[in-house]
């Protein structure tokens, strides 16, 4: 599986905290460049519906831009805030529906890869069997944890700041299903 390159840091400088906590067209450009790819990857993933996706996503930017001045580097980097935004907006769109579909495992891979030929989607399915029967039994939050790490890239330990204590209990549980894989 493809994981989306990250481009971590580039906004823990001098001039990011001078600011004055007023985001710049210049700035918000530079911040969409940079993460609209990743963000729109780990929404896709998640809901699996490319058009609802591209409207989280928007609605993502949106709160970037009014809630731009709360953003405090202080308590965590801006790829941690930015994708808790976007947690938190598919968790709203998850609420809002009223009733939550079942989606097949295969059809993540489509959302993430190009498209492959028939002949690759058996060889891959034989292939990845295992795979997809561990990542069946995974819970809603391991899921998650997954799609932050390889949809969106994150490291480890921002994935920790997103999720607190309850990261390292489904560190313990991603360890298991890969020693079974």
């Amino acid at each position: 599986m493809e994981v989306a390159p990250a481009n971590t840091g580039i906004y823990q400088n001098e001039q990011w905290e001078t600011q004055n906590k007023v985001l710049s067209t210049e700035m918000f450009a530079q911040i969409f460049d940079t993460y609209y790819k990743r963000v729109y990857k780990y929404i896709c993933y998640r809901i699996n519906n490319h058009y609802a996706a591209e409207d989280i996503c928007s609605h993502v930017f949106e709160v970037v831009i009014s809630k731009y001045h709360s953003f405090s580097p202080e308590k965590s980097n801006f790829e941690v805030w930015l994708f808790a935004i976007a947690r938190n907006s598919v968790t709203d769109y998850f609420r809002s529906q009223k009733h939550r579909a079942d989606f097949s495992l295969n059809s993540i891979l489509n959302i993430v890869l190009s498209k492959p030929t028939p002949e690759e989607i058996v060889i891959r399915d034989d292939n990845n069997k295992a795979l997809f029967t561990a990542l069946a039994k995974l819970s809603d939050k391991e899921r998650n944890i997954i799609a932050m790490k390889y949809a969106a890239g994150l490291k480890n330990s921002e994935i920790a700041d997103l999720l607190g204590k309850w990261f390292q209990y489904c560190c313990c549980s991603l360890q298991k299903l890969k020693e079974t894989v």
